[in-house]
């Protein structure tokens, strides 16, 4: 793997592919605060700024339900997947695909489709605006029922001629994957995309059984994958992208420090290892600060950048041409230098 020298370039200015964020996690303080009270629901100053320092993992899923909490009318989760495409654009994010839980706000709200069909509206307008192109995949939390899985499943069919291109676990992995393994299989017959959270909170194990019960493509953070030479080997060999999130992970308890991150033994390992920010909003970390940060963490220059980039891409499930245009794009970048 390349390691040189860090430079300081605008990092905005290199083309990016964004394939592990969470739309909820994603939303303007600015935009909450406005929803919220035209909701009835009051954001409290101490997450105003993506400022907070969360105490636990627990104490984030609270502060994200508070946030789930104040989206209840079909112009909410149009602006925030509009302005998703904004504030990514701004960011040199060129494709994304965007996490949703859609079932989950569908049964909240009592109308299964609302959030959904108005997420991809706003998807399609802020496409269209800025110049970016977007995909989602909605996911289903480990701590729910396998109902909202099957229908989480449904929903994904039914949209997946608007843009919908895959379903996946999210959450606390402590509530293991097996429950499902029917509901995936379904999915996969169906022609959905597969992506799981996995190796973050817990070990190897999780990893294992994402991909061998759960089916997994990808993997969503991974990092727990270099306890188990065995694991990193197989993975390895069958070039599964991992979906690696720095800043994240260090906020959430799950690294001591960017430096301390595995993301560089990952990548030296020869692991297909890709660059996301999971919960920008929520940690107030924008894709070019990630790698920003992880450049001045790990000495990165221009060509190790470049690959990441072209990682993101490449485990991308974007259409061909897209990905043709955006490796073009990265290695204009890398040519044209400071």
């Amino acid at each position: 793997m390349t390691s040189t020298t860090a430079t300081a370039r605008d990092l905005r200015t290199l083309p990016k592919a964004h394939l592990h964020v969470h739309l909820e996690s994603t939303v303007r303080w600015s935009t909450l605060a406005e929803i919220g009270a035209a909701n009835g629901v009051r954001i409290p100053a101490h997450l105003v700024g993506g400022g907070h320092a969360f105490a636990s993992f627990a104490d984030f899923f609270a502060q994200n339900d508070l946030v789930r909490s104040c989206l209840r009318r079909p112009a909410d989760f149009h602006r925030i997947a509009y302005e998703f495409c904004e504030d990514e654009a701004a960011n040199g994010t060129r494709y994304a695909e965007v996490s949703f839980t859609a079932a989950g706000h569908g049964e909240r709200l009592g109308d299964l489709d609302m959030p959904l069909v108005s997420v991809l509206e706003g998807l399609a307008a802020g496409q269209e605006a800025f110049g970016i192109e977007c995909r989602v995949l909605l996911d289903h939390s480990r701590r729910r029922s396998v109902e909202r899985a099957w229908r989480t499943v449904e929903l994904a069919e039914r949209h997946a001629g608007g843009g919908v291109v895959g379903v996946g676990v999210a959450g606390d992995e402590e509530h293991p994957v097996e429950p499902f393994a029917e509901v995936f299989a379904a999915a996969r017959e169906a022609g959905l995309h597969i992506v799981h959270h996995a190796g973050e909170a817990c070990g190897p194990e999780s990893i294992r059984a994402a991909l061998d019960i759960g089916g997994a493509e990808r993997i969503g953070h991974g990092i727990r994958i270099l306890d188990d030479e065995a694991l990193v080997a197989e993975v390895r060999e069958r070039r599964i992208p991992l979906e690696v999130c720095p800043s994240s992970n260090v906020a959430l308890g799950f690294a001591a420090s960017l430096r301390a991150h595995p993301l560089e033994r990952m990548r030296a390992a020869g692991l297909f290892v890709t660059l996301s920010t999971d919960i920008p909003s929520m940690i107030n970390v924008s894709l070019a600060r990630e790698y920003e940060l992880v450049r001045d963490a790990f000495g990165y220059g221009d060509e190790a950048l470049a690959e990441l980039s072209r990682a993101g891409v490449d485990a991308s499930f974007a259409p061909d041409g897209t990905k043709a245009r955006l490796r073009e794009a990265i290695d204009d970048w890398l040519t044209a230098g400071p």
